[in-house]
């Protein structure tokens, strides 16, 4: 289906992530990856997918000047929302455990964010799921951790892993935004293009 529409453009998925690179697969779509690397700073006063939203476009501005008319760049950025204020990935064990500590027993916002920049366009959207956890005891969290080690993660989990088989009893929104790519609007933004 979008193979056809985007046989003749370049396809460029600005992401090291093995789960958003698995999905881009999926969707049929003849795509390289090229990650550049920059500084994932935000002004402080952003919230939600204002904090997406502005990672997502400065993912995209690495590449500013050098898109061939055909290439399209898409990059995503993802957070987990807690307390107001966002889980981003932990560095080291300890925060790991502790975050996974705070989300137990409650619910939070997962945000997505993705740009879409050609030569000429660019377009930025969000999606939001809301997941809830059961009570998870430190036994589970430090088992988790220990043998998933998710510091690769925003909020120190997979939902594809075994705290999300175990721990996670509701979702309310997309599954594949938790994954870190919300694959239905991606799809319906592609086909708009």
């Amino acid at each position: 289906m979008l193979s056809e529409k985007f046989k003749d453009k370049h396809i460029i998925l600005a992401s090291a992530s093995p789960r958003r690179q698995e999905l881009f697969k999926e969707l049929g779509l003849k795509f390289t990856i090229k990650v550049k690397s920059i500084e994932e700073n935000y002004p402080s006063n952003l919230n939600e997918e204002e904090i997406t939203n502005y990672l997502a476009e400065l993912k995209a501005k690495a590449f500013e000047g050098e898109l061939a008319k055909n290439d399209i760049v898409i990059t995503s950025d993802t957070i987990v929302w807690l307390n107001n204020k966002p889980l981003e990935k932990p560095k080291n064990k300890e925060e790991a455990i502790e975050m996974l500590q705070e989300l137990s027993g409650t619910n939070h916002k997962v945000i997505t964010s993705i740009c879409i920049k050609t030569s000429t366009s660019q377009k930025v959207f969000f999606d939001i799921t809301i997941v809830h956890f059961k009570h998870l005891t430190i036994e589970e969290i430090e088992f988790y951790v220990e043998n998933y080690k998710p510091f690769d993660k925003a909020g120190a989990y997979g939902i594809q892993e075994w705290i999300g088989f175990i721990g996670v009893t509701k979702l309310e929104g997309s599954y594949f935004n938790v994954m870190g790519l919300p694959v239905h609007k991606l799809y319906e933004e592609l086909l708009k293009m």
